[in-house]
């Protein structure tokens, strides 16, 4: 058991050597069309939110 775990360990090891070697470690994912609208519309909700509170108070300062 204990040869087992050694030997887990020592390629647990040799692959985190590996991968800080390498420049890339991972890939990075770039964002998916749906999830930048979903960015654009909460955006757009909140600016109009802003504005409609705004309205609801026209004596005070504005935006």
């Amino acid at each position: 058991m204990a040869n087992h775990l050694g030997s887990l360990v020592e390629s647990i090891k040799s692959k985190v050597r590996s991968l800080k070697k390498s420049k890339k470690p991972y890939v990075k994912m770039d964002k998916s069309a749906s999830v930048k609208v979903e960015i654009r519309s909460r955006k757009a909700r909140q600016l109009i939110d802003k504005t409609l509170k705004a309205a609801d108070r026209p004596g005070k300062k504005q935006l």
